[in-house]
C-alpha cells in the first residue's frame, strides 16, 4: 500500500516492518530513507493532525540544509517555495542607543556560500510527508497511536485510533517522531527536564513588519545600509536583551515569525496586557531596533503561541525494536537553529540503525553504542553551545566573539564532514567520537568564561558598554581547514579579555547543581 488510508480500508488488525508515529520532518524523512534502502519494506505513519501547522523551527542552517537538499533531493523544492536563508545577525543596544543604526551589529558582510533555508514548516513537513507516501508509505491520518507495548527483539503493538475505529497494529518496529509529546520517552519514563536551562518562550506570525533591505531604511539610515554588500532581511535577524533573545524569520508570501527566548531567572515575560501577541509586541517595543521593525506590524490571532522549560531529553534513544528521532528524543533550544540538525542526524541514524537490523548486523552492542553516542553528543552540545549562555548574549564583545569560534568550529568539525564523506557522516552525531570531547571542553570553557565574565559585570553595573554603535562583520567560512589559521587570533582576543577583566572573575565559578547531568554522564560522557 502508498499514500493515504482512508476509514473504509481501516482493517481491525494490521502488521507493518515500521510503524512511525508522527508524520512531520522528523518521522516523514526517517520513513522516505527507509524506504530508500529497504525495497519492500511496510511503513505505516500515523500522524494526529489532518494538516500540520507551522511551528518553531522555521530556520535551517548547513547541516540541515545538506539533508534536506543532498539526502532528500528537495533542492529545486525549495528554491521555487521557500526563502534561501542569508546567515545569522544579531542586533544589540544599551541605554545610549535610540534607533536603528545606532544598535551594535552582529553578522554577516557578504552573502551566504553554503544554502540554508527559512522555511514555512507547515507547508515543507506536509510536502515530505507526500514524498514519503509517494515513496510506499501508507499515511494515516488523522489518527492517534495509544497503549504502545514494547517487546525488544519482537513484534512491537499499539492500539490506533482513526475516527470512531480502533485497531491493533504489529510492527517490528516503532519510530517516535512525536515531536514535543514525546510519546514513548514520557510512557517509559525516560523523560528529563533539563533544569540546567529554564527558558520559555512566546512567539506568533506577523504582516507588516519592515523589510531590513527595504529602500525606506535606506534612506532613512544611509551608512547603516550600506555597511554590508549581502542582504539582511532573509537573514535569521536577532534583537538581543539581557537574558534574553527575538527570532525573526521571513517567510515566503510576507508573513514574518517573531518570537522571543528567555532564561526564566534572569528575564520575567509580562503575564498580563492581553493576548500573547500583544504582550510579545510589548516587550519588543522597548528594544529601539524590535520598535523601529514591528512599529507598524500586526500578529495572527490563530499563531500565537507560549511554552515555559523548553529544553529536555530521554534518558534512552533506541533499543531493538524502537527509536526516537527529532524532537521526541531531545530539544536542546532554538537559539542557532539546531533543532533540525538534530532532526538530520537522528533520522538518518535512526534509518540505519533498522536497516541494519534487518539485514542481520545488530547485537546488543549495538544498541548500547548508539544510546552512548546520542547521549553523549546531547549533553557535550549542551554544555558547549548552551550551558548559561543567556547570562551573556546580551554582551556584543562578548557575544562577537563567542560566535565567531561557535561558527568556525562548528564549519570545521561538524559541516565540512558531510560535504567531504557523504550522507553516512550522518550516523555519528556531533561531540561523540573521541575528538569530540576535546572540542566539547575547548567550546564549554570559553562559554563558561565569558558567563563569569557577564556576571560580573551586571553585579558592578557594567553591562551592555559595547552595545552602542559598533559592528562586527564576518567575511565569511568556507569548507577549508585553512580557514582554522583564522582560529588563533580569535583564541588571542579571548587571552586579552581574560588578561583585561576576566580574570576577576576568575573566583566566580558556578558550579552545575543539576543531578540530571549525572544520568548522561552514566551513559558514556565520563572518561
Amino acid at each position: 500500500m502508498m499514500g493515504a488510508m482512508n476509514g473504509e480500508n481501516f482493517p481491525e488488525t494490521a502488521s507493518y516492518d515500521v510503524v512511525v508515529i508522527g508524520g512531520a520532518l522528523s518521522g516523514a524523512a526517517t520513513a522516505i530513507l527507509l524506504l530508500r534502502h529497504n525495497p519492500g519494506i511496510r511503513v505505516l505513519i500515523v500522524e494526529k493532525t489532518d494538516k500540520l501547522t507551522r511551528r518553531v523551527g522555521e530556520a535551517t542552517v548547513e547541516i540541515s540544509g545538506y539533508f534536506m537538499c543532498r539526502v532528500l533531493g528537495m533542492t529545486q523544492y525549495l528554491n521555487e517555495n521557500h526563502l534561501l536563508k542569508q546567515g545569522l545577525r544579531f542586533w544589540f543596544q544599551n541605554d545610549q542607543v535610540k534607533s536603528l543604526d545606532q544598535a551594535s551589529e552582529l553578522g554577516a558582510k557578504y552573502l551566504s556560500r553554503i544554502p540554508s533555508f527559512q522555511l514555512d514548516r507547515a507547508a515543507f513537513d506536509e510536502e515530505v510527508l507526500r514524498r514519503a507516501g509517494e515513496a510506499g508509505a501508507t499515511i494515516l491520518r488523522p489518527a492517534t497511536v495509544s497503549k504502545v507495548q514494547l517487546n525488544p527483539g519482537g513484534e512491537q503493538t499499539m492500539e490506533v485510533r482513526y475516527g470512531e475505529k480502533r485497531q491493533t497494529v504489529n510492527a517490528r518496529w516503532i519510530v517516535d517522531a512525536s515531536g514535543f509529546a514525546a510519546l514513548l520517552a514520557r510512557k517509559e519514563g525516560w523523560w528529563k527536564s533539563n533544569t540546567e536551562h529554564p527558558t520559555a518562550a512566546a512567539w506568533s506570525r506577523w504582516t507588516g513588519v519592515k523589510d531590513w533591505d527595504s529602500r525606506e531604511l535606506a534612506l532613512k539610515f544611509p551608512e547603516w545600509s550600506k555597511a554590508i554588500y549581502g542582504m539582511r532581511n532573509t537573514a535569521t535577524n536577532h534583537i538581543i536583551g539581557d537574558g534574553w533573545w527575538s527570532w525573526w524569520i521571513p517567510l515566503k508570501g510576507g508573513d514574518v515569525s517573531v518570537g522571543i527566548v528567555f532564561d526564566q531567572r534572569l528575564v520575567e515575560f509580562p503575564n498580563e496586557g492581553g493576548k500573547i501577541g500583544d504582550r510579545l509586541k510589548s516587550f519588543l517595543m522597548k528594544h529601539p531596533v524590535g520598535k523601529e521593525m514591528l512599529e507598524h506590524a500586526e500578529f495572527h490571532e490563530d499563531d500565537q503561541h507560549w511554552r515555559k522549560n523548553l529544553a529536555y531529553y530521554s534518558t534512552t534513544f533506541a533499543g531493538d525494536g524502537f527509536v526516537l528521532v527529532g524532537d521526541a528524543a531531545a530539544f536542546m533550544d532554538p537559539f542557532y537553529s539546531p533543532g533540525m540538525d538534530w532532526i538530520s542526524f537522528t533520522s538518518s541514524s535512526a534509518a540505519n540503525l533498522i536497516t541494519q537490523q534487518r539485514n542481520g548486523l545488530n547485537t546488543a552492542a549495538t544498541y548500547e553504542k548508539y544510546n552512548r553516542d546520542f547521549a553523549v553528543s546531547h549533553r557535550r552540545w549542551f554544555n558547549s553551545l548552551y550551558k548559561d549562555k543567556y547570562e551573556y548574549m546580551g554582551e556584543f564583545d562578548l557575544m562577537s566573539l563567542a560566535f565567531n569560534m561557535d561558527l568556525g568550529l562548528y564549519y570545521w568539525g561538524v559541516v565540512e564532514v558531510p560535504f567531504k564523506m557523504g550522507e553516512t557522516a550522518l550516523f555519528t552525531p556531533p561531540f561523540s567520537p573521541p575528538s569530540g570531547k576535546i572540542f566539547a571542553a575547548l567550546m564549554g570553557t570559553y562559554n563558561r568564561r565569558f558567563a563569569q565574565i557577564a556576571r560580573l559585570r551586571r553585579k558592578e553595573g557594567r553591562l551592555g558598554m559595547s552595545n552602542c554603535g559598533k559592528r562586527y562583520l564576518i567575511p565569511g567560512f568556507k569548507l577549508n581547514r585553512g580557514n582554522m589559521l583564522r582560529f588563533f587570533p580569535m583564541l588571542a582576543r579571548w587571552a586579552a579579555l581574560e588578561l583585561r577583566e576576566g580574570w576577576r572573575s576568575w573566583g566566580e565559578a558556578k558550579e552545575s547543581t543539576n543531578p540530571e547531568g549525572e544520568d548522561l554522564a552514566a551513559q558514556g560522557e565520563s572518561p
